[in-house]
């Protein structure tokens, strides 16, 4: 007869290392680091690839490195619930399959404010689904944690100008049309919702998963999607448009560094991080890529910034490097997730 038990997400498996433990937070942020130098390789991409393309054509790669992991962890898969397989599926079909393809077409109408003012929703959202789905509960001194966060980004990434995204939505500037603004936000705020998710639904996994075999499972369950998306956008003669130096050096970079590493890190952090103190860990990635910006390439992209740009950037980036900090240092009194797990009576 089996009986009802629970769990604790928050318990560590025996044998994981103290020491990443309980550095988590700081290692999600590190994975979002990582996953920054992918702009470099997939910008080169867009001139002849449509998004589906380039995102099948990565998440085929990541899945055949990733499958002896997968192989490796085949038995684990015994032991997850139906809701639990449910949230891989929506796992690998929404953050990892949609999430990309929408945030690639978002990021190819280069109307960058759009794009990154609709992101900055994401760990709102992530906070409110790990609070609805988790159960996570947080104290009442974290919501100004999160504001400072959120406030920290956004004088990091429109260090230039910080009424920059309020003239782009209001046509004061050059950046499209107004329907190209309205396309690019609505596809941002698409990939926010869905890679929010993500982080909840993986968090919820990972009671049962390891980290390795959740990475290798988010690409392979993601794998038919992508391949639907480009036989919709450019039909079956789409799979026929791919050269060497796309994937050398392109693809195989953005597959193995952002992709395979960058993933394992991140399912590592997450594994030990509350999904709510994650989210909040991920804003690293915009603010890397906007303290890279005015470095020649391939170090950056070449965009020299005034003093006062630079000034705000260092205000910015410091207040969210004492949030990580801060959250990394009081997550041990979070209350634990209950997942609710069959034993043998």
């Amino acid at each position: 007869m089996a009986v009802p038990t629970a769990r604790s997400q928050a318990a560590a498996p025996a044998g994981r290392s103290s020491f990443i433990d309980r550095f988590s937070v700081v290692v999600v942020a590190l994975a979002a680091v990582i996953w920054v130098s992918d702009a470099y390789f997939r910008n080169p991409l867009t001139n002849h690839l449509t998004a589906s393309q380039i995102v099948f054509a990565e998440d085929a790669l990541v899945t055949i490195f990733l499958l002896p992991l997968l192989l490796g962890g085949w038995k684990e898969l015994g032991g997850l619930t139906a809701r639990q397989w449910v949230a891989l599926i929506v796992i690998g079909v929404g953050p990892q399959a949609l999430a990309t393809w929408l945030f690639t077409k978002s990021f190819s109408h280069h109307v960058f404010a759009v794009t990154y003012v609709a992101q900055m929703t994401q760990p709102l959202i992530a906070m409110t689904l790990a609070w609805l789905i988790l159960g996570e509960r947080r104290r009442r001194w974290f919501w100004p944690t999160v504001v400072i966060a959120l406030v920290g980004v956004y004088i990091v990434v429109f260090a230039r100008d910080l009424s920059e995204p309020f003239k782009v939505f209001q046509g004061q500037q050059v950046g499209g049309t107004a329907g190209v603004r309205l396309e690019a936000g609505l596809e941002a705020l698409g990939a926010a919702i869905l890679w929010a998710a993500g982080t909840v639904l993986g968090r919820f996994v990972l009671g049962t998963l390891s980290f390795r075999t959740t990475t290798a499972l988010r690409f392979s369950l993601a794998l038919p999607i992508l391949a639907v998306l480009v036989v919709a956008e450019s039909g079956l003669g789409g799979f026929g448009h791919y050269t060497i130096s796309d994937f050398v050096p392109n693809l195989l970079y953005i597959a193995v560094v952002p992709g395979v590493i960058g993933l394992l890190v991140y399912y590592r952090g997450l594994a030990s991080t509350p999904a709510s103190l994650a989210t909040i860990a991920e804003l690293a990635l915009p603010v890397t890529i906007q303290l890279l910006a005015p470095l020649p390439y391939p170090w950056g992209f070449g965009q020299a910034l005034p003093a006062y740009a630079q000034l705000n950037q260092a205000i910015g980036t410091g207040l969210l490097v004492v949030v990580i900090l801060i959250l990394n240092y009081t997550k041990a009194r979070t209350p634990p997730v209950v997942v609710p797990e069959v034993a043998a009576a």
